[in-house]
């Protein structure tokens, strides 16, 4: 599954998320103050730029720079270490994403940004009639329209680049398996692994692994503004005055949706696992019988269909209470913030602009704390998908003596 695209997985990954987490603790340790050693010194209002031009401030343009000498170190050193067939796209093309996926949760804080004078600018518009002439809530609006074309580019190609990087990584697979197929033609169900389960293993660990991302940058992104607008915020109901309230209730709130749907689906992934293995037992009775008079007879069609329905029967219960819980937690979680700034709204300490940008930005938070609660179903799907590959996988020689396609140019 990953040998296959990614040279030796395991010290990959582990170099990959150090090497991320070197990049983002030196950037916020200082370094992104080192603009200015190359003439491109950051402004103190950087930050709070609400058009596009926030993408060529000199931060950005700093960060672009930044960015790019760290992917490239570090596909020089494991182009060094451990050449791989596909490290172009393992590695600078996952760099790529990973940067998109960056640009996309920016173009997010520039809306946050744009929201607060816009909304205060109709409240004013509001409170005093003819205080504010349509034609500045109409360019308003335009600038909205603007970067949101923006946001649209940066999906467009995200989705783009990530259908070729799967095809890649599926591609990879499928050649793995068939260098190795008269030692895998023999287990059942071989046929699906290689050409449906490759191809939703693929889909699906890149849908998480950019969603993954995407939490982590809006994290990085947002939990600063989140932590500046706290101060806004006069008390919690129930708890109070407590520091940092905003955060700290974004972070309680996720864990406790986190928990509570990983406890009530735990046994989701087992039931999903099983239910491939009744199907295939049951589809290849089926291929059989198409050529084999004495294969596929009515009682032993009753009984391996009688197993399938047993099995969906279980994962149909499952999935009840699991979808009721989880559809509370959601509904629940689209009134949590209007719940958290009641006393602020009481106390008048909020304006319209400040409450959009306040409610933005712990949404975005809230959100990224959630990625296990909003994607568990996935998850589900994934570990199933996971479990077969590995057993299909478990048949092949483990000492080192699989058979690999040499390194070639890849298109």
């Amino acid at each position: 599954m990953f040998t296959s695209f990614f040279p030796k997985p395991k010290v990959f990954f582990l170099t990959a998320c150090l090497w991320l987490l070197a990049a983002i603790l030196l950037w916020y340790g200082g370094a992104r103050g080192w603009g200015q050693y190359i003439g491109l010194p950051a402004s103190e209002g950087d930050g709070d730029v609400v058009d596009l031009s926030y993408f060529w401030t000199n931060s950005f343009l700093w960060f672009y720079i930044y960015f790019t000498v760290f992917l490239v170190v570090f596909y020089g050193f494991w182009a060094v270490l451990s050449p791989h067939r596909w490290q172009n796209w393992s590695i600078l093309v996952s760099g790529f994403l990973i940067f998109v996926t960056y640009f996309g949760v920016q173009v997010s804080v520039v809306i946050n940004n744009w929201r607060g004078p816009y909304f205060n600018l109709i409240q004013k518009a509001l409170s005093a009639p003819n205080s504010v002439s349509a034609s500045e809530l109409y360019l308003g609006l335009l600038t909205f329209l603007v970067i949101a074309l923006v946001a649209v580019a940066a999906f467009v190609l995200t989705s783009f680049v990530t259908n070729h990087y799967v095809f890649r990584w599926r591609t990879a697979m499928n050649d793995f398996y068939m260098d190795n197929w008269t030692r895998l033609r023999s287990i059942e169900g071989a046929a699906q692994r290689v050409q449906e389960d490759t191809m939703r293993f693929s889909t699906i660990v890149e849908s998480l692994g950019i969603s993954l991302v995407s939490s982590v940058m809006t994290l990085v992104a947002f939990l600063p503004l989140l932590s500046s607008l706290s101060r806004h915020i006069v008390a919690l109901p129930v708890v109070g005055v407590i520091p940092q309230p905003l955060v700290v209730a974004a972070i309680l709130w996720a864990v406790f949706g986190t928990v509570l749907l990983s406890v009530i689906g735990i046994k989701l992934p087992g039931l999903q696992f099983l239910n491939q293995k009744v199907e295939a037992a049951y589809r290849k009775e089926l291929v059989y019988g198409e050529d084999h008079v004495d294969r596929a007879g009515p009682i032993t069609v009753q009984e391996l269909f009688a197993n399938v329905r047993k099995n969906y029967f279980r994962i149909y219960l499952h999935y009840t209470y699991f979808n009721t819980a989880r559809s509370l937690y959601l509904q629940a979680d689209n009134v949590f913030g209007i719940f958290l700034m009641i006393p602020s709204f009481a106390a008048g300490a909020l304006t319209l602009g400040l409450y959009q940008q306040i409610a933005g930005a712990f949404n975005s938070v809230a959100n990224s704390f959630q990625f296990l609660v909003n994607s568990w179903t996935t998850i589900v799907e994934l570990l199933s998908i996971h479990k077969r590959l590995r057993a299909f996988e478990a048949s092949l020689d483990t000492s080192g003596r699989m058979t690999h396609s040499e390194p070639t140019a890849v298109a």
